[in-house]
C-alpha cells in the first residue's frame, strides 16, 4: 500500500552492452551483484502467469481492496509479466530488509509509526539499487523492467514461485533468514535465466498473525478485507474513519505492524545496515498532540522525503485525532479543540470524536461534541 515507483524502460536491441548478448548469468552471480548492492536475497521465477490469479480477481470483485481503484486496472498484465515486457522470460525478485532491531520503537513517543515509514521513502532508495543492476543486466543483452511493490505485477506470488519466500496466513511474505521485515522489489527481464525452486509453505498451524489483528481484517487464512486493516484505514482511505474501528486503532498514526511483529519467523531477523531505516529523530521527538500545530508547510517540511507525507496533512492530522481519542487526557482538550476549529472537516470532525472520547473516559463536563 505504497506510492508507485517509476518503471524502468525496456532497453530497445540497439541499445543492448557493447560487446552484444552474453550468456546469461548464473543464480549465484546475480545474489553476488543483490548483495553488493545491499539486498539481503535475490531468486529467480520464470516469467509466466501468477499462480493466483483467480483467486485475487474474486478479492477484487468482492470489494475487499477498498477504494484502491488501481488495483483493478490492468488485470492481465498484473498477472502476466510477459505483457508487461513482451518477450519477458524470468523474474528476478529481491528482498532488502529494512528491520531496525527488537526494540518496539522511539522510546519518547506516544504513538505508532509503522517500521517502514520511520524515515526515507524506501521507493527512493530502492529504485536507485534497482537502475544499477538494470545497468548490468544490460551489458549482458537483456531488456527490463522493475518496480519496488507497485507496478502492474503481483509480486507475491512471484516472490512464492522464486523460492524468495511464501505468504503468510496474514498474506504477507515471510522469509526464513528475515522474517517478515523486508521489502519485495523484481526486475522482469529477456534473459532466460535458471529458476530457483519455488518455497514451501511453513507457517503449520499457527495462527498467531490472524490473533494479533486489532480489527480482525484477516477474515481467514490467507484472506485480507482491506477495509478493516489499520493500515488501509490510516494510509490509503482518504474519508472518515468508520467509527467501528477507531477504537482498535489505538495509538497507531500511519499503518500497523502487528500481524508483522506476531510472525515467530522474526526471531531470525537480524537488524538492517541501511541507516535509512533507522528512525528519523525530528519526527519521533514530537508528542502526539504537537502534530495538531502543524501546517500544510510545516508537515511537508516534517516529513520531507518520508512515505508518510503522501497522505498529506488532513488524513494525517485525522489519523493523530482518532490516536489522541484513545490515549488522550484532559491535557490534550485544548489541542483537540483548535482542531475542532479546522477549516477541513476531515481535521474537525475526528477531533469532535476524540474531544468525546476523552469526556466520556475522564467524566470531563462539556458541550457534547458532534461526530463526523
Amino acid at each position: 500500500m505504497s506510492q508507485p515507483a517509476r518503471p524502468g524502460p525496456p532497453v530497445p536491441p540497439g541499445q543492448l552492452g557493447q560487446s552484444g548478448p552474453q550468456d546469461p548469468p548464473s543464480p549465484a552471480a546475480l545474489r553476488v551483484l543483490a548483495r553488493d548492492l545491499g539486498f539481503a536475497d535475490c531468486r529467480i521465477a520464470p516469467a509466466r502467469p501468477a499462480a493466483h490469479r483467480e483467486l485475487y480477481e474474486k478479492w477484487i470483485a468482492d470489494g475487499k481492496h477498498g477504494d484502491m481503484a488501481w488495483m483493478a486496472r490492468n488485470l492481465d498484465r498484473r498477472t502476466d509479466p510477459r505483457l508487461v515486457l513482451p518477450g519477458a522470460r524470468s523474474i528476478i525478485v529481491l528482498a532488502m530488509n529494512y528491520y531496525q532491531g527488537a526494540a518496539p520503537g522511539p522510546a519518547a513517543a506516544d504513538y505508532r509509526i509503522a517500521r517502514y515509514a520511520w524515515n526515507d521513502d524506501y521507493h527512493d532508495l530502492i529504485e536507485k539499487k534497482l537502475r544499477a543492476f538494470h545497468d548490468h543486466l544490460v551489458t549482458l543483452g537483456g531488456a527490463q523492467r522493475y518496480y519496488v511493490d507497485t507496478g502492474p505485477v503481483l509480486e507475491r506470488d512471484f516472490a512464492n514461485e522464486a523460492g524468495l519466500g511464501w505468504n503468510g496466513k496474514s498474506t504477507m511474505q515471510i522469509h526464513r533468514q528475515l522474517g517478515t521485515w523486508f521489502f519485495l522489489a523484481e526486475l522482469i527481464t529477456t534473459l532466460d535465466l535458471t529458476p530457483d525452486e519455488p518455497a514451501r509453505d511453513l507457517c503449520g498451524k499457527c495462527t498467531r498473525c490472524m490473533d494479533a489483528c486489532p480489527t480482525q481484517a484477516i477474515t481467514a487464512p490467507r484472506s485480507l478485507d482491506a477495509r478493516r486493516c489499520v493500515s488501509y484505514l490510516t494510509i490509503e482511505s482518504k474519508g472518515p474513519i468508520p467509527e467501528e474501528f477507531r477504537r482498535a486503532i489505538g495509538d497507531r498514526i500511519y499503518g500497523c505492524d502487528d500481524c508483522l511483529t506476531a510472525c515467530p519467523w522474526n526471531k531470525f531477523a537480524q537488524a538492517s545496515r541501511e541507516a535509512a531505516f533507522q528512525a528519523r529523530e525530528t519526527v519521533f521527538q514530537h508528542r502526539l498532540r504537537d502534530f495538531l500545530s502543524l501546517t500544510d508547510e510545516s508537515f511537508r517540511a516534517l516529513f520531507a522525503k518520508s512515505p508518510v507525507k503522501r497522505i498529506k496533512r488532513p488524513a494525517f492530522l485525522r489519523n493523530v485525532c482518532v490516536a489522541l481519542g484513545n490515549t488522550g487526557t484532559p491535557a490534550d482538550l485544548p489541542a483537540l479543540a483548535a482542531a475542532a476549529r479546522d477549516e477541513h472537516p476531515l481535521i474537525s470532525g475526528h477531533a469532535q470524536w476524540a474531544i468525546a472520547e476523552i469526556q466520556r473516559r475522564f467524566l470531563v463536563s462539556s458541550t457534547p461534541a458532534s461526530h463526523p
